[in-house]
């Protein structure tokens, strides 16, 4: 077993969801979200990087010379599978692994509420999940592609820099193609994808004008497209979508989002109260008649409104998540609080624990 096997297995030992190896710094990982020291000894940036070679192909070998950093999946069989980013800091290198389960978990699992489990019912459009990084956007949508891989019968594409979960073919064929060795971009995977007869396109992630115009665009055509952004807040992402095209296109964008969008699904973890574990509060935007006029007229500040008022679609807002999860003693008054958008609703629970 190599060095980074050993650590590996130590930070699983402690469940952790990250190991953070830096040259020059004690080993660390991330444990029900806050960092801690795993290991006092300092990695020293030879040993790292010698290590770290040994886990890499040659295609990543070279990415990482031309690049001062690279991103690739690495698997211990019979334990886990990690998403690794290594990179050139001041003091050497250093590498970010994530703990990806070695099988995803479905939505009752995951305790997602039941209009995720209708957005997955859906044949064609666009479903978004959004939050920033570390918020289980990744786990959330393999949930979802396993539900349809089970339920319906078709082809399902996934797009991802690098492959995270990995799906078995159950009642759909399953395709999955990582960029920069299946195909460039995710804009060049998705123009292919339009040939490759999909029913359902994963992207791991909308990062470009490109990317997102192609989404849109297969989307429109009747594919069902699900992909991820780092936007906190529903009504923020299609404000993101929208604002990525020029001034000139917008107003026909607004209207290809209104009929295509299903539903954009923002999320954010949450220490648990009393126990160790995190837990998901999630806000989400269902494209009602309503929201989708309001989209077409531009009228997105008022999307948080139409949360509010869309309970009976299965629409919530972060804060009522959040308030929910406390008046279930899921987390603490302190922590929702913190995570507010409203504060001033949470006011009187900044102290509780």
């Amino acid at each position: 077993m190599n060095k980074i096997d050993q650590y590996l297995h130590k930070a699983l030992a402690q469940n952790a969801s990250d190991l953070h190896l830096v040259s020059g710094d004690p080993v660390r990982a991330r444990v029900h979200g806050q960092l801690q020291i795993l290991l006092d000894e300092k990695v020293e940036a030879e040993t790292l990087q010698e290590s770290m070679f040994e886990i890499m192909d040659g295609t990543t070998q070279r990415a990482f010379a031309r690049d001062e950093a690279a991103d690739f999946a690495y698997d211990i069989p019979d334990v886990s599978r990690f998403r690794v980013n290594v990179f050139r800091h001041l003091n050497g290198i250093g590498a970010i692994f994530r703990a990806i389960p070695s099988k995803a978990l479905t939505l009752k699992q995951l305790g997602m509420p039941r209009v995720i489990l209708d957005l997955c019912k859906q044949t064609s459009g666009m479903i978004l999940v959004t939050g920033k990084t570390g918020s289980g956007k990744s786990t959330t949508l393999a949930a979802m592609i396993d539900e349809i891989n089970r339920t319906l019968k078709g082809h399902i594409l996934t797009i991802e820099d690098p492959v995270e979960f990995t799906h078995k073919t159950q009642n759909c064929l399953v395709s999955q193609r990582e960029i920069g060795v299946h195909s460039a971009t995710f804009a060049e995977a998705l123009h292919s994808a339009l040939r490759e007869d999909p029913d359902v396109v994963l992207v791991g992630e909308m990062r470009d004008l490109e990317t997102i115009s192609v989404a849109v665009t297969a989307a429109e055509m009747g594919i069902l497209v699900m992909g991820t952004l780092h936007t906190n807040g529903a009504a923020q992402t299609v404000d993101r979508i929208i604002n990525s095209f020029p001034a000139d296109k917008q107003s026909h964008i607004r209207t290809m989002i209104s009929t295509s969008l299903r539903g954009v699904v923002s999320q954010q973890l949450l220490p648990t109260k009393g126990k160790p574990g995190r837990i998901a509060a999630l806000e989400v935007l269902i494209n009602t008649a309503a929201v989708a006029n309001l989209i077409r007229q531009g009228k997105l500040d008022q999307l948080e409104t139409a949360m509010q008022s869309g309970g009976s679609a299965g629409m919530r807002t972060m804060d009522s998540a959040l308030m929910a999860l406390v008046e279930g003693a899921y987390v603490s008054g302190r922590e929702a609080y913190q995570q507010a958008n409203n504060k001033s609703k949470f006011e009187r629970l900044r102290n509780e624990d």
